[in-house]
Parts: structure tokens; sequence; C-alpha cells
């Protein structure tokens, strides 16, 4: 992100803001938050562990909130963890498969690429990636043991949820280890970089406060901390995740037009939340689109909104001009030669792309693709002129497309009727 691009530092109570949004689950200390959060430039710190190669829409809850933070004129420190993402968090379940150093370590640099776009890395409150690696990475087994580890209750460590809950199937000391390690992270940007706070997800209140409390146990501080609380969807559905599977920031994992489309297609019960949560628009602005949501759910006006504003913001703004640009061309209001080979091969990959060898006739293509579930439908469809080629009325079912027809030399879009639509990626032509 450029200078001109990024807002400057609004006016009025961070931490008023943050409980309207519903940001603020735990903290610390809540006064002594509150001083910190409205008051001069603190430095702060959230974690992001690379346990994948990509970020996911669940982070997004971290990552606006330090940009968030940042923009009431807080000074970001962004940990990558490339010690602490060879170890892995405890989860639940099982224990977590470790990574090999190389893997993790081409994982951090994706992820702090990802991250960049977020914050300003320029000005007086200039955000810095740094990675625990740089110092735990020097730590030897004897110096770790004793200038950390000595200062870690047992007991304690035993009461966290996620440790009780696997002491009977078996948890290593690999991962019961991580919260010493996370802990620590806090103690060095604190010494480092005069660190204050620290924030993350509810999950993660055991490690953080176990960090608040060894930094007051090596005679530094006070730190304060606080979480954000995760993300939920309405039906009950885990939040993030689409029949294709996670939603990734990595364009090449999903794409920006995919990325579109779950936001498009939040639940009403939900936009009005995700909007305070994820959005920069100002109180009076989500205010409007609630009301709105609730007088006409139909016109999906926040989802919009918020879809448009999350995919300039992690993808920028040309790959969200194609990205509208498709959304309108494939149901006739714009212009399918336009659009870029990648957007039309992912817009149609979500409504469903089918591979042929070649060119059927067109009520077979409608028939192959889904659109209709027999070749007597498809020939009615088209004889009352509800079946669309590239947005061109088909008349006569065995009519064949010509191949100088196929947009960027293998694509067809068919559509039926105004709002169901396919795609046909002719594989003969690669």
């Amino acid at each position: 992100m450029t200078d001109s691009n990024f807002p400057p530092s609004g006016r009025g109570s961070l931490t008023d803001d943050l409980r309207w949004r519903g940001l603020l689950q735990d903290s610390t200390d809540p006064g002594e938050l509150r001083s910190l959060l409205d008051g001069p430039e603190a430095a702060f710190y959230v974690g992001f562990d690379p346990t994948a190669p990509s970020l996911h829409v669940g982070h997004l809850m971290q990552v606006t909130t330090a940009r968030r933070l940042q923009l009431a004129g807080h000074r970001p420190l962004l940990l990558v963890g490339g010690a602490t993402g060879q170890i892995g968090d405890p989860k639940e379940s099982a224990e977590r498969s470790l990574n090999p150093p190389e893997v993790v370590a081409s994982w951090v640099q994706r992820i702090r690429d990802q991250l960049a776009p977020f914050v300003s890395y320029t000005g007086d409150n200039a955000a810095q990636l740094v990675n625990n690696l740089d110092w735990t990475g020097e730590m030897s087994v004897v110096e770790f043991l004793r200038d950390v580890g000595k200062h870690f209750p047992v007991n304690k460590m035993l009461a966290r949820e996620v440790v009780r809950a696997r002491l009977e199937s078996g948890i290593s000391f690999t991962e019961f280890s991580y919260q010493l390690l996370q802990a620590n992270d806090f103690f060095e940007l604190h010494r480092r970089y005069g660190c204050r706070l620290q924030f993350g997800g509810s999950d993660q209140w055991g490690n953080i406060t176990a960090g608040v409390d060894y930094v007051r146990r090596r005679g530094l501080g006070p730190v304060q901390a606080f979480t954000t609380p995760l993300v939920t969807k309405s039906d009950g559905s885990k939040f993030g995740k689409t029949e294709g599977g996670a939603v990734w920031l990595d364009p090449e994992m999903t794409s920006p037009y995919a990325f579109y489309q779950f936001w498009i297609n939040v639940d009403d019960r939900d936009v009005g939340r995700y909007l305070r949560y994820f959005s920069f628009r100002s109180r009076e602005e989500l205010e409007a689109l609630e009301k709105e949501t609730a007088e006409r759910p139909a016109a999906r006006t926040a989802q919009r909104a918020l879809a448009e504003e999350l995919t300039t913001l992690v993808h920028g703004e040309r790959e969200m001009a194609q990205v509208v640009a498709a959304s309108q061309a494939l149901f006739g209001r714009g212009s399918l030669e336009e659009l870029s080979p990648a957007t039309l091969r992912a817009a149609l990959t979500e409504a469903g792309l089918v591979h042929l060898g070649e060119l059927p006739d067109v009520a077979t293509l409608l028939k192959e693709s889904g659109l209709v579930p027999s070749m007597k439908e498809a020939r009615r469809v088209i004889a009352e002129g509800g079946a669309y080629v590239n947005n061109n009325r088909v008349t006569e079912a065995d009519a064949v497309v010509a191949p100088e027809e196929l947009l960027h030399g293998r694509y067809l879009v068919l559509r039926r009727g105004k709002r169901s639509f396919a795609g046909v990626e002719l594989d003969s032509q690669s």
C-alpha cells in the first residue's frame, strides 16, 4: 500500500469503536487497556504461524484489527512464527504433523508478503515485520530451560483447557512447550521494540496471558493484552469454509472471483456483524447498510459493500474491477470478451466448468453442463428462447458453436434464463 492510499488516523476513542464493533472479548485490565489504546503511540504485536502456504479469511480478523490500530496511531509489529510454526500450538484433537524447516521458511516469506498490503511501512508509526526464529533460533536448550522455563509453573500449564483435553490421549513435550515460546515472543518484542500490547483470537487467551505474566516475572512491563471473538456463522457451519475448502488470501489458492463470491453469499443474519468486524466504513455508513439489509434483503447491498471492500483490500483495485466486470458479464450485463482468461476461468469454475474434447450441438452443451436434466428439456428451453451462449440467444437446438466464437480460444459461457449459468472449456484447444 502506498502512502497516498493509506487513510489518516481517525479521531475519537479507539476503545469505544472496538467495543461497538464487537472486537474486544477479553482483556487483561480494561482500564489500563483503554488508557493505552486511547493514548499516544504504542507498539503492539499480533502473530501468525506459517502452518500453510497462505493465510485464510479466518486470519482477517487479526489483520484488519492490526490495520485499525495503526490507523488510530499505534505501531504494528506483525510477527510471523518461523520458530513457533515449526512446533504448532496444541490442538484438542491430536498431535500436529511437523512440517520440515525449509517448508516453514518458504511459508514465512509468502505470509510476510500477504501481510504487506494491510499496513503502512512508512511514517512515524511504521509497521514492522518480525520473525521469532531470529531470537528463538539463537537459544540453546539450556538457555531456554533456565531463562524461560523456570518462570512457568507446570500446574498452570496443565490447567489450560486444550492441554487438559489431551492429557488422556497424550501430548508431546514439543506441543506442551509452545506456550513458553509464544510468551517469550512478547518478552523479546517488549525488550527489543518496546512492545506494550498483544492481541489475538479468543482461543489464544491462555497463551497471551502467559506472555503478559512472563514479562512481569522478568521484571519488565506493565504490558496489556486483549482478544477478539472467534468468527462464527449463524447457521452453525464453520466460518471461512466452502464446498471447495478454505477461502485463502493467496489468489492462486482462492481466485479473487471466488473470494468475492464468498462475501456476496454471506447470510443476511451475519453480514451486519461481519461489516463491523472487517469494514473500515464509518459507524453511520454501517448502520445504514444494516438498516437496508433489514428493509430490502433481496438487494444484498450490504453483501456487495463487504465483498467489494475486502476484495479491494486483499487483491487490489484492478482485480476488484475484473471481478465486478465478470459478475455483470456472466449475467448479460457486460462484455465477456473484456474479461481476462484467469478471471473468466475462475468465474466459470465457481459456476461449474465442464471439460469437453470437442464441441457438440447446443442442446447437448446445455445437458452436459448440468443446466438442464435431459435433451428434451434442453430443446424446450431453446425453443422458448431461454438459452444463451456467450450471452447470445440460441434458437436452434442442433446448432454447433463455431471455433472462432470460443472466448480466449477455449471457453464458452452457457446461460439458462437470467440467473443460471455454467462454463465449457474445450481441452483439445490447449
